[in-house]
């Protein structure tokens, strides 16, 4: 067992010390030919706050964990805690932020954020206003009453993500939020993403195939293998950066190069191995 292993375990027995935990995870797809196990009995912890990073090949079940998480897939086997509690169906306290935005576009930049509270029945005038301060902090309070076609790629994104605030969700999952983005734009809203979770005081889990993405903004690292997915490493990143840590410093910091190899070279076994 690794040392990081050592760490997951230590974690992993003092559950109420977590936001998430995740038991003994396992899931198979049943389709006409057959069984396809997606996710093989993971087991790891996320501390309230953290913003933690899940990568691993293509297709070894990323986006199948975080669909678990969210309770849109219950798991074959093994069970997710959220503050303790079985997950079992949908929860208001995890929203979800995708790689496309989903704006409609014939509504306005504010009826798009207050979308996720019209669905779920609070869009009260207290959640109105709190909306409009959200769009006001983050560079969006002159675009009210525009539509998503007038807004850059990033701007899109940056309404997707105060839609999912709004309805003040405990955690956040992000599921490859920046793929379909420039890289200029990314490191853009790489900064304000962070910076947003961070003021906001989220628990996050990324899903990214971006490694330096991951280490740049994680507070840990989780690599998977390939499918069917089982925790191949868990890499707790500590940087030394000057000042708040933030994604454009975390790459200037010393350490940074040397975690990127590591994952590089555990996700280039299992390609390997594949």
């Amino acid at each position: 067992m690794t040392a990081y292993h050592h760490a997951l375990a230590e974690r992993h027995v003092a559950p109420a010390l977590s936001k998430i935990a995740i038991e003994n995870l396992s899931y198979t797809y049943v389709t006409a030919s057959g069984e396809t196990s997606a996710l093989q009995r993971l087991d790891f912890n996320v501390p309230d706050g953290e913003f933690c990073s899940i990568v691993g090949p293509s297709g070894c079940g990323k986006s199948t964990l975080l669909s678990i998480l969210s309770g849109l897939l219950p798991p074959t086997e093994g069970q997710v805690l959220l503050d303790g509690a079985r997950i079992s169906g949908t929860n208001g306290k995890v929203g979800f932020f995708l790689q496309k935005d989903h704006l409609f576009e014939w509504r306005t930049v504010l009826q798009n954020a207050e979308l996720g509270l019209e669905i779920i029945g609070r869009l009260t005038p207290e959640a109105r206003r709190k909306v409009r301060q959200l769009l006001d902090m983050y560079g969006l309070g002159e675009f009210y009453n525009s539509y998503p076609h007038q807004l850059s790629g990033g701007m899109r994104q940056r309404v997707a993500l105060i839609r999912t605030l709004a309805t003040d969700p405990d955690i956040l999952l992000l599921d490859e939020p920046f793929s379909a983005l420039d890289y200029q734009t990314t490191l853009i809203l790489e900064r304000d993403v962070h910076a947003i979770i961070r003021a906001h005081k989220k628990t996050a889990l990324l899903v990214t195939h971006d490694i330096e993405e991951a280490v740049c903004m994680s507070d840990r690292v989780i690599v998977l293998s390939n499918r069917p997915a089982r925790i191949k490493n868990i890499y707790d990143i500590t940087l030394t950066v000057s000042g708040d840590r933030t994604p454009m410093n975390s790459r200037d910091a010393p350490e940074f190069r040397g975690y990127c190899k590591s994952i590089w070279e555990d996700l280039e076994i299992e390609q390997r191995t594949n």
